[in-house]
């Protein structure tokens, strides 16, 4: 069973709901644990009075609790000001997790809205072609097209051959000491200039490694290249051109057919994904600085918090009562050995809660990584436009037993992308090329091996659903019909770039 595009972008954002639901879940956990463990230091504090009530001194005593409830008070207030911020940070990141998922469903809605507008198109595929093989006009544009591009494929060739045999070529002239002092000197050009004494040394070298000979030589060979280049992009930008004249008669014969309202619709989609994502990559952006911040106060990073526990632990820490739990077990008496167990008991809960903590904190260093992974899985998901309409998965594991086992940690987030491209292909009318991928900058947080093609560079904000430009080859323009070389062996797509 097949899976579309916009039902595999469905699950996707499914599962990072889900992962950052549970990051959620996991840091509340956290912070309740933290809040906790400051809970039982108090109880330890008021078990250590408590135990020195009856074996100290009144003196001692009187001292000793003073300085505990001195320093319990200041702690339960630090700690009832952690407890607000981390009200507030919630109620924060609920706002945004709520924006999310707005924007997502709405992006979704769009999609499913787009797959039946494609479909009307679609539908219209045989008239068009009629109309496109009876206009000559639309028949010249594609051979003036296909011509143009052909030799700007070999333009293109041509500049990389002159431009590899620059740097081959060129290296012994770069190496020659003598050589490249000349050369920058701008010796034997109008740009030259030095003293007479300079004059006659420097005459004297360009004759000793023949300059005269060398110099036009080496400017031929670093200035053709350039001009290649300058006629290849050229011919380029010719080409693109003709894809816009040929875009153009293919909407108009798409319109004619009665597919305008359709691909107007579909344009309008387009646009609105396009904004969707800028928004999207925003919040998320965000919403990340705000889960850190949100993590680093639930795990008592927060100055307030750690001041409060660091206090009370200083006060239980400074009062030398180790020596009394070891008399109290010495001794018979019922009431101090009641108050050592209770304080052993306490105790054992907070290394107890200390240990449940050091779980989460792992938990939630994995399930942090797995986000960012299928973060960036998504990313590139929208980039290759994956999500289009046409866009089909053959294997629909890759919402379901694939994508839990990468997950659990199963699979690679490598591995699982490239088990998208290997499922991944078009239907309807010859459906859009993809360009290549570039490599991933730094902006996203993954840390993954790169898949064939690397992962594009996701920027600040801003989408990239349906704007890119036409491959060479034959592919498909920002907005336009694939003509595939030629109206017989291509069809045609919609003009808003579905």
């Amino acid at each position: 069973m097949s899976v579309s595009g916009p039902q595999a972008m469905r699950a996707l954002d499914d599962a990072l709901r889900d992962i950052r639901r549970e990051e959620d879940d996991i840091t509340k956990r956290i912070a309740r644990a933290n809040e906790r463990v400051g809970k039982l230091r108090e109880t330890e504090s008021g078990q250590l009075r408590a135990l020195a009530a009856v074996r100290l001194s009144p003196d001692v005593q009187s001292e000793l609790a003073g300085k505990l409830s001195q320093a319990e008070t200041r702690a339960r207030e630090m700690l009832k000001n952690h407890a607000a911020a981390m009200a507030d940070m919630e109620k924060t990141l609920a706002a945004k997790e709520a924006a999310l998922a707005k924007l997502s469903t709405e992006r979704q809605e769009l999609l499913e809205n787009a797959a039946e507008w494609q479909a009307e198109i679609d539908a219209l595929d045989a008239p068009v072609k009629a109309a496109l093989a009876n206009d000559p006009a639309y028949g010249g544009l594609i051979a003036e097209r296909n011509e143009t591009e052909k030799v700007a494929i070999e333009a293109d060739r041509k500049a990389d051959m002159a431009e590899a045999d620059r740097e081959e070529k060129g290296r012994p002239y770069r190496d020659d000491p003598l050589f490249s002092y000349l050369w920058d000197r701008g010796y034997g050009t109008v740009d030259y200039s030095a003293g007479n004494i300079t004059r006659i040394l420097d005459a004297w070298v360009a004759r000793l490694v023949g300059f005269a000979k060398a110099r036009p030589n080496y400017a031929m060979l670093i200035a053709i290249p350039d001009r290649l280049r300058e006629h290849a992009e050229k011919l380029a930008q010719d080409t693109d051109a003709l894809d816009t004249r040929v875009n153009d008669r293919e909407r108009a014969a798409l319109d004619a057919a009665g597919g305008g309202k359709a691909r107007t619709a579909i344009e309008a989609a387009q646009a609105r994904v396009d904004a969707i994502d800028a928004e999207l990559l925003t919040i998320e952006d965000a919403r990340e600085d705000l889960t850190e911040k949100q993590k680093q106060i639930a795990d008592g990073g927060d100055p307030t918090f750690a001041g409060a526990v660091d206090m009370l632990a200083e006060a239980i820490g400074g009062t030398g009562i180790e020596k009394l739990l070891a008399e109290a077990r010495a001794t018979r008496t019922d009431e101090d050995d009641a108050i050592v167990v209770r304080l052993e008991q306490t105790r054992r809960r907070i290394t107890e809660e200390q240990l449940e903590l050091d779980d989460e904190r792992s938990r939630l260093k994995v399930l942090e990584a797995r986000r960012r992974e299928l973060e960036d899985i998504e990313f590139e998901f929208k980039k290759s436009r994956y999500d289009h309409p046409r866009s089909r998965f053959g294997n629909d594991k890759l919402v379901g037993d694939l994508l839990t086992e990468f997950l659990k940690g199963g699979m690679t987030a490598a591995a699982y992308w490239g088990q998208w491209r290997q499922s991944q292909d078009w239907t309807g009318s010859s459906g859009p090329i993809v360009p290549t991928s570039r490599s991933r900058s730094s902006k996203s947080k993954g840390s993954f091996p790169l898949p064939p093609g690397g992962f594009s560079p996701r920027p600040p904000s801003g989408g990239n659903w349906g704007g890119f430009s036409r491959p060479r080859g034959g592919g498909m323009s920002g907005g336009g019909f694939k003509t595939g070389g030629g109206f017989k062996g291509g069809g045609f797509k919609t003009g808003g770039g579905f």
